[in-house]
C-alpha cells in the first residue's frame, strides 16, 4: 500500500466521520429539557432469531471484535441467550498473570506497565468472556485509575488487580462495585484518599475522592430526571451537591490506608508494607478517622456513629447508591460506551428503570442494566427501519482490538507483547489504563466545536481525542500493522488464510470483511471504491510466489480501506 494513500484520505475521513456521527435525530442531545415523565416502556426486541448481519452489529457493541463463530453463536441462541451464557463464563485474573511473570523475572527486576498491557490484550482478544471484557473496559473509563499518575505507575500489579475488581463486579451489584472501587488502594492513591487524615488544627481532610465519587462515579453535577435530563429551577439546572456536601463526605474517607496485619501508625503511613498491599482493600485506622458529625446530601452521621469508619462508609455509599441520579447517570454512560453517544431520553429512562428495579425488587443489578442497554429497541432496531440511532465513534483501542479479533490475531510468544500506544502520530493515541486525567480520555458530554454535531446539539465524546494528527497516526499505524503485525518484534500477527482464499473473487472477499467490520453497513459507493482498488491489484499467472503476494495485498488493501472508512469508524 502506498504511503501517499494515507495523506490522500485523511481529510475526507475526518470530515466524513463528523457528518456520519452527526446524523440522526437530536432527541438525545444534552439539555433537551425532556421531563422525567417520558415513557420508559421499550418496544420488545423481535423474537425471531437474528440474522448474521444483526448478530454482527450486536457483537460490535458487546465484544472487542466480531468473529464468525460468535456470529453463529448469536444466530443460534439469540441475543438474550448469548448474554446469559456470557454471564456464566468465569473470570480470569490479570493479577495472576502478573504474578506468573514476576516469578520468572531476573533478580532485581520488577514488574512494569507492559505486563499489564500484555494481559489486557490477551484477554481482550482471546478471552471467552467477551461481554465481561467490553463492559469492564467501559467501567474503567468511568472509574478511572491511570498509570500516568507517577505513584500509581509504581504498582503495576495493583493496577491489574484494580482492573480485576471492575471485572469481578461488572455482573454483580452496583453497590458492591462502588465499595470495591472506593476501598481499592490504587483508587486510594490516584484520588488521594489513602492516608487521608481527620481534621486537626489547621489541617482539613483531603476532599479529592469525596468530590469525584459524587461528580464522576455516581450522581454527577446536576440533579437528573430518570431520563437523564437535568432538573430545572428558575431556568437553571439544579446542582446535585454543594461544597458543604464535599466537606462532609471527605470526613468519611479519613482513616483509610494500606492493608496489613496491624493498624500501627507506621503501617498507616506506608511502613512495614504487606507484600499484597497493592491489591488488598484498604483497611480502617480509627485513630486517623474523623469522629465529628458528617453532613452530606441530606444525611447526618452523628458523632457516636461517625467514630466507626466502617459505619460511616456504609452510610455514605448507601446514600450515593440510592440517590435518584445514580441510575440515569451511570446508565447513560454505559449506553454511550457500548451503543450510541446520543441515546434518546426514553432509552436512558428504560436503563435507569432497570437499575432501580431488575424486575424482582433488586436495585443496582448490573446484569439487568447490561441487558437493558444491549437489548433496548434503540440498540437492536435495524438501521433501515424508522428508528435510526446516531451511533458512536469507535475509539482507537477498540479499533485495534477489532482487527485482532476479527482476523484471528495470534501472539508468537503467546504473551501479546504490547506496550504503550500513547503517541497519536506513530501509534493509537490511546493506551488502556493510561487516561491523561480522572476525566478519562474524553468527557461524556464533549461537543466538537464548529461541527455539524454541535449544530445539532449532539455530543461525540471520542472526538475529544480525534483530530488531523490522530487520524494520520491511526492510518499510518494500521497501514503498517495490517500486513506486518504489531507489538514487540511483530509479536502479534493476523491470520488471513481464509481471506486469501477469497482474494480471486473480490466480491466475496469484501462480503466477509464488510460483515466482520461494518455489520454489512458498507455503502454501495464505498464498496465500489474498494472493489476498484482491489481489482487494480492484478494476480500474475506466471509466478506462484508473485500470485500469492498479490492475493495477500488484495486482502491487506481491503481491510485497510474498510478500517479507514467512516462507515467502519462510526459504530452504528
Amino acid at each position: 500500500m502506498q504511503k501517499g494513500l494515507t495523506k490522500l484520505i485523511t481529510t475526507s475521513v475526518l470530515t466524513a466521520m463528523l457528518c456520519s456521527c452527526g446524523g440522526g435525530s437530536s432527541s438525545g442531545s444534552i439539555g433537551s429539557g425532556t421531563s422525567g415523565g417520558s415513557n420508559p416502556t421499550p418496544t420488545p426486541v423481535p423474537a425471531a432469531p437474528p440474522t448474521a448481519t444483526q448478530a454482527a452489529r450486536f457483537l460490535g457493541q458487546a465484544t472487542f471484535g466480531v468473529t464468525t463463530p460468535d456470529i453463529n453463536n448469536v444466530v443460534a441462541n439469540g441475543y438474550s441467550g448469548w448474554i446469559d451464557a456470557q454471564f456464566a463464563v468465569p473470570q480470569k485474573l490479570h493479577r495472576n498473570y502478573m504474578d506468573s511473570i514476576s516469578a520468572t523475572l531476573p533478580a532485581n527486576t520488577t514488574l512494569n506497565q507492559n505486563q499489564f498491557f500484555e494481559s489486557f490484550w490477551q484477554q481482550a482478544v482471546t478471552g471467552d468472556d467477551q461481554l465481561r471484557q467490553r463492559v469492564t473496559y467501559a467501567l474503567s473509563q468511568i472509574y478511572v485509575v491511570s498509570f500516568q499518575d507517577s505513584t500509581v505507575s509504581n504498582f503495576p500489579r495493583g493496577v491489574a488487580s484494580y482492573y480485576d475488581t471492575l471485572a469481578s463486579n461488572a455482573f454483580g451489584n452496583f453497590r458492591n462495585l462502588l465499595e470495591a472501587v472506593s476501598l481499592h488502594p490504587m483508587m486510594g492513591i490516584y484520588l488521594t484518599s489513602l492516608r487521608n487524615q481527620k481534621e486537626s488544627g489547621t489541617r482539613v481532610p483531603d476532599e479529592n475522592y469525596a468530590r469525584e465519587v459524587m461528580q464522576l462515579l455516581t450522581i454527577g453535577l446536576v440533579q437528573l430526571n430518570q431520563d437523564g435530563s437535568p432538573k430545572i429551577s428558575n431556568g437553571k439546572a439544579i446542582e446535585s451537591y454543594t461544597s458543604a456536601d464535599i466537606t462532609g463526605m471527605a470526613k468519611v474517607f479519613t482513616g483509610w490506608s494500606w492493608a496489613g496485619a496491624d493498624k500501627t501508625d507506621t503501617r498507616f503511613f506506608g511502613g512495614t508494607p504487606d507484600p499484597d498491599r497493592d491489591w488488598k482493600p484498604m483497611q480502617s485506622y480509627p485513630k486517623f478517622h474523623s469522629t465529628s458529625d458528617k453532613n452530606f446530601l441530606g444525611v447526618t452521621i452523628p458523632a457516636q456513629t461517625a467514630a466507626n469508619p466502617e459505619a460511616s462508609l456504609k452510610i455514605a455509599l448507601d446514600r450515593l447508591y440510592n440517590h435518584e441520579n445514580t441510575g440515569p447517570f451511570i446508565g447513560k454512560q454505559l449506553i454511550q460506551r457500548l451503543v450510541t453517544s446520543n441515546p434518546s431520553p426514553a432509552y436512558v429512562s428504560r436503563v435507569a428503570a432497570a437499575f432501580a428495579n431488575n424486575g424482582q425488587g433488586v436495585r443496582g443489578d448490573m446484569k439487568a442494566v447490561i441487558k437493558a442497554v444491549l437489548l433496548d429497541t434503540e440498540a437492536r432496531t435495524d438501521l433501515d427501519g424508522n428508528n435510526i440511532i446516531a451511533g458512536k465513534l469507535r475509539e482507537p483501542v477498540v479499533r485495534l482490538a477489532n482487527w485482532m479479533r476479527s482476523f484471528g490475531a495470534k501472539s508468537a510468544s503467546t504473551r501479546f507483547l504490547m506496550s504503550n500506544l500513547d503517541d497519536p502520530l506513530s501509534a493509537l493515541g490511546q493506551t488502556p489504563m493510561r487516561s491523561p486525567s480522572v476525566f478519562n480520555f474524553y468527557r461524556p458530554g464533549y461537543v466538537p466545536p464548529n461541527t455539524s454535531i454541535a449544530a445539532l446539539s449532539l455530543v461525540a465524546p471520542e472526538f475529544q481525542i480525534t483530530g488531523e494528527t490522530s487520524v494520520v497516526g491511526y492510518l499510518n499505524f494500521m497501514r503498517d500493522v495490517i500486513p506486518n503485525g504489531t507489538g514487540s518484534s511483530r509479536d502479534v500477527k493476523a491470520d488471513y488464510t481464509n481471506l486469501v482464499a477469497l482474494a480471486d473473487t473480490p466480491d466475496k472477499l469484501l462480503d466477509q470483511i464488510s460483515l466482520l467490520l461494518t455489520a454489512n453497513q458498507m455503502s454501495a459507493t464505498l464498496r465500489n471504491q474498494i472493489l476498484t482498488a482491489v481489482n487494480s491489484v492484478a494476480i500474475p499467472t506466471n509466478s506462484t510466489t508473485n500470485a500469492d503476494a498479490a492475493r495477500k495485498n488484495r486482502v491487506y488493501l481491503s481491510i485497510f480501506l474498510t478500517m479507514a472508512s467512516p462507515e467502519y469508524l462510526t459504530q452504528k
